[in-house]
């Protein structure tokens, strides 16, 4: 079963963000994790760096792929998740806890166009 968190806002690219004041959060769905077996690497921007909704800010890879991570909405980078680069199998065993990056929102009203966990729950099923 995977795992959806409400109060989160979904990617159809599988990313997930989370809002606090004016910031966010960026990690990747539970539904990515799993179709992407063991993650054995993640590759994040450094802080200060700014990135754009839709397009790519770092990479992730596994055992079986390496993919793009995109941004769900615009912000500069002001925090990444050291633990990560220790640690990229943390995704597998919770992606909501691996988050990768905070980031200063430029644009809240970006995430409007995301889905909510019912919409992504929907759209996983789909899949």
């Amino acid at each position: 079963m995977t795992k959806i968190l409400d109060g989160y806002k979904y990617t159809e690219k599988h990313e997930w963000v989370k809002l606090e004041g004016d910031s966010a959060i960026f990690g990747i769905s539970d539904f990515a994790q799993n179709a992407l077996g063991d993650i054995v690497f993640v590759d994040l921007p450094k802080v200060g760096k700014s990135v754009k909704k839709g397009q790519s800010f770092g990479t992730i890879e596994s055992v079986k792929a390496a993919e793009d991570l995109y941004a769900p909405i615009s912000g500069e980078v002001i925090e990444i998740n050291p633990a990560i680069a220790k640690d990229p199998a943390m995704v597998n065993k919770d992606a909501f806890a691996a988050w990768m990056i905070k980031v200063k929102v430029t644009n809240a009203s970006e995430a409007d166009s995301l889905m909510d966990s019912s919409k992504y729950k929907d759209f996983t099923a789909s899949l």
